[in-house]
């Protein structure tokens, strides 16, 4: 009996302390392994082809593929982790308590600078569209660099103030050992919200319907044969398709992120278990593999790259002149 009891505990040798299991069929617990295992797979492949094309063609290193860049960044770690979860696949964390609450930090500030990337490339998208002929000399690839690297450097510093009690403290909410629990005071977790949510989505919301309302205005323009200059129509279209291009990224990301802040505000209790939340969670994650198969399909550029990477010519002299556009 006691051998039977022992195989159900994240630990067996501490009987009175350990977590237990909960109840799977092996081959369910195997088909879920692999399947989650080839996500995250695929999304470190995936990203670290964005971002090997991206750092290495110069002609690519536009300020609106920067800030690509350091979504695909933020997708790779995405993707990295997601192998700390896999292992929570039979509910027990065998890494300790210190790096639980590390894991836990990571998490948090990737997906802070995730949203924070996103408001980001719809100001880039807003100004683009709204102020073209402001577009060139406001949006700079240093500009957008520094923006980026200040994006990064709040993510760290608000989620590291927000859970340090998580970090001074590893383990003391756990109520057995395999356990690995996040708490957060309800006003602090509203304020979480407030910020890296409601904020970020509002205005990524509005400057979205502003650059609607121009394209809209702009149609409308086309149809009653206004005199436009050719050079600038042209110029339009091909901002208004990498708007649109853009818009359908963050409309995922939207649909991929909400649940996750829906539960968290609509929770009941402020002690949040890894288990508890793998749902939604998984759902966040998953968004991270969508981000470069919807390049793939909407930018012949990632396709040409994929093409050069893979044929290994990227290994070539002077290659990163290459013509990808």
């Amino acid at each position: 009996m006691e051998t039977l009891v022992g195989a159900e505990l994240c630990f067996p040798q501490l009987i009175n302390t350990s977590c237990r299991k909960p109840i799977r069929p092996h081959l369910e617990a195997m088909l879920i392994s692999i399947l989650l295992s080839s996500i995250s797979l695929l999304t470190v492949a995936l990203n670290l082809l964005v971002i090997i094309s991206i750092s290495h063609f110069k002609q690519l290193q536009t300020p609106t593929n920067l800030l690509l860049l350091s979504l695909a960044v933020s997708d790779l770690f995405v993707g990295l982790i997601m192998f700390f979860r896999i292992m929570m696949i039979d509910g027990c964390w065998l890494l300790g308590d210190l790096m639980c609450s590390f894991w836990l930090i990571l998490s948090a500030i990737i997906t802070s600078s995730s949203i924070g990337t996103m408001v980001l490339i719809s100001v880039d998208r807003y100004v683009a569209i709204c102020y073209p002929l402001h577009y060139f000399t406001k949006i700079k690839p240093k500009t957008v660099q520094v923006c980026v690297c200040l994006c990064w450097m709040f993510a760290a510093l608000f989620n590291s103030v927000m859970m340090k009690d998580n970090l001074q403290h590893p383990g003391r909410y756990n109520s057995c050992i395999g356990e690995c629990v996040i708490d957060i005071v309800y006003i602090v977790n509203l304020f979480d919200f407030i910020v890296t949510f409601i904020v970020p989505i509002t205005v990524i919301v509005i400057l979205h319907m502003r650059i609607f309302g121009v394209a809209v205005y702009q149609a409308r323009a086309m149809r009653s044969h206004i005199a436009v200059v050719t050079m600038k129509v042209t110029l339009k279209k091909s901002e208004m398709k990498a708007a649109r291009n853009l818009g359908v990224v963050v409309v995922v990301f939207l649909i991929c992120i909400c649940p996750y802040y829906c539960f968290v505000l609509n929770s009941q209790n402020n002690v949040y278990t890894t288990s508890s939340v793998s749902n939604v969670i998984w759902l966040l994650h998953c968004n991270s593999c969508l981000n470069p198969l919807i390049y793939a399909i909407l930018y012949p550029w990632f396709r040409k790259s994929i093409k050069v990477i893979v044929t290994l010519e990227i290994l070539k002299s002077g290659s990163y002149r290459t013509n990808m556009l």
